[in-house]
């Protein structure tokens, strides 16, 4: 293990996707409501409803440093700029694929919509695994991705929704949740290499995307209408200036990382800088995570900012970190943990098994318990199949 690697870092990825993976398990009818989203014209804010934004903050945090990895390694800005497209594309073409799974007719499809994304994710998987190098199977390995790319183009083929008078293809949606990391991780990382790490340069396109955000509520970007399929999460500013913030964040750590004190107080003074912002622009905007106002994006920001502050000085300055170890592996293998459980899930749903016995409304204790536990055994499943070196890498 490095031991210049700031463990907290990994440590609050990992808590922000065991976070995601309990508050997406919960049966919202019997838990209570402070732990689900808020609904979209409710003023308030639930766990869920900072969980993603908690991630999206260590997308941009972990930025300047997997730049600096890849440049130790010799890499050119060219080969940078190559990597950023790349992921993000994956990103998007994986988000795409999941939020239509619900779309899948199974007699147009001819497969039904679990076997569909079975399949699919095997192919994901396939493809995006990082298998061990060097290794004697590597045309073995070489094969299994052209297999699981060929396997995609027949899978998006036979894809139908709709009905038989109106058959339909796939749609962008919403993007799922990794298509909207990954149009956040573009802003950022497109910000940072553009820019060449200028601290200045990326506070100015974080105000950029604020101003962007606070304008598309107000309604002043409608003339902008027919760009929003293409780039309606860039235009929204929400989920950039999250990414970015979180970039902000991490650039000022890697400046003053040697002196903790000085570290700290500069993060404070930025965690209260985004909650002054957020009760400012609360008298304005509601708090609601589904219309992304700019008050919720600055009360996020300040929650992950403290957060970190607290985690880091637990984890890397104290050195107490046996608590935390559980959630190391899925903070350093987080597509992995994200999309392993969805064989779980479509593989029970698609059999029909009552494996999910405790999503009722009758006991609140059993519901929010059993998704705790659920969370737990799918970041442990999440650290077993790396030990068989089954781990994503875009």
């Amino acid at each position: 293990m490095n031991s210049n690697r700031i463990m907290s870092i990994d440590i609050m990825r990992g808590i922000t996707l065991f976070l995601m993976l309990f508050v997406n398990d919960l049966f919202i009818p019997g838990v209570p409501k402070w732990l689900v989203h808020t609904q979209e014209w409710e003023d308030g804010m639930g766990l869920a409803d900072w969980v993603f934004p908690g991630f999206l903050f260590m997308v941009g945090l972990s930025i300047p440093y997997a730049m600096k990895a890849r440049k130790n390694k010799g890499q050119s800005n060219l080969r940078l700029w190559s990597h950023v497209i790349m992921r993000t594309l994956s990103l998007l073409l994986i988000g795409i694929l999941m939020v239509n799974i619900s779309r899948v007719n199974p007699e147009l499809t001819t497969i039904s919509s679990e076997l569909w994304a079975l399949l699919v994710y095997s192919c994901i998987f396939l493809l995006f695994n990082r298998y061990p190098k060097p290794s004697k199977n590597t045309k073995i390995f070489r094969l299994l991705k052209i297999l699981a790319v060929v396997a995609l183009f027949v899978l998006v083929a036979l894809f139908t929704a709709g009905t038989p008078e109106n058959p339909e293809w796939l749609q962008t949606s919403w993007w799922g949740i990794l298509g909207l990391i990954g149009w956040g991780y573009l802003a950022a990382a497109a910000t940072f290499l553009a820019l060449r790490g200028s601290f200045v340069g990326v506070s100015l396109v974080w105000l950029l995307f604020l101003l962007l955000n606070i304008f598309s509520q107000l309604g002043f970007l409608e003339g902008l209408s027919p760009m929003e399929p293409f780039i309606g999460v860039l235009l929204s500013g929400s989920i950039p200036s999250i990414v970015l913030s979180g970039l902000i964040v991490g650039m000022l750590l890697k400046k003053y990382s040697t002196t903790t004190t000085k570290l700290m107080g500069v993060l404070v003074c930025v965690g209260l800088f985004f909650l002054i912002l957020g009760l400012v622009l609360h008298q304005y905007f509601i708090v609601s995570k589904l219309l992304g106002t700019p008050s919720w994006v600055m009360y996020c920001n300040s929650i992950s900012v403290f957060l970190f502050c607290l985690l880091y000085m637990i984890v890397d300055v104290f050195k107490i970190m046996g608590w935390a170890k559980i959630f190391l592996p899925a903070g350093q293998n987080s597509l992995t943990t994200y999309l392993a459980p969805d064989f779980i899930y479509y593989t029970v749903w698609g059999l029909g098994l009552q494996v999910f016995f405790y999503k009722q409304s009758e006991s609140a204790i059993l519901a929010v318990g059993g998704s705790l536990v659920w969370a737990f055994l799918m970041i442990g499943f999440a650290t077993l199949l790396s030990k068989i070196h089954i781990k994503l890498k875009l």
